[in-house]
């Protein structure tokens, strides 16, 4: 049985969606808490922001290092060592951001500076998301 609480968040995520023309509700819970300012699409600064409370929150002892358990599902172990620009076996808030930032820019195949739900959709942007949720 769905309860009254599902019911009503899907009915408002519809009801957000349709404020962004074009944006089905689908989209929308990609683009959602990531689009800050509402154009239906995701910028390199709105990523940005997003990496960095993760890898804040992330950060479970707050010794401002990743390690390959805090990053558990979001990066394997291969892409941990390839991100770790100075081979320490952790990641820097720096270099989380640095990954972020190439990641983005795999994902913007059309090279116009932002991402829409398509470009999320597909294989550079999913693992654009691996790193912002």
């Amino acid at each position: 049985m769905i309860s009254s609480r599902r019911v009503m968040l899907a009915a408002i995520a519809t009801t957000l969606a349709g404020s962004i023309p074009g944006l089905a509700a689908s989209d929308y819970e990609l683009l959602r808490g990531l689009d800050l300012n509402r154009d239906g699409t995701v910028d390199l600064d709105e990523a940005i922001k997003a990496a960095s409370a993760v890898c804040d929150m992330i950060d479970r002892d707050g010794d401002g290092l990743l390690t390959r358990h805090e990053l558990s599902g979001r990066l394997s172990v291969r892409e941990l060592r390839a991100a770790d620009s100075d081979h320490d076996g952790t990641l820097s808030k720096a270099e989380y951001l640095a990954l972020t930032t190439g990641r983005f820019k795999a994902a913007d195949v059309d090279a116009d500076g932002t991402l829409t739900a398509g470009e999320l959709r597909a294989k550079g942007g999913r693992a654009l998301l691996r790193l912002l949720k």
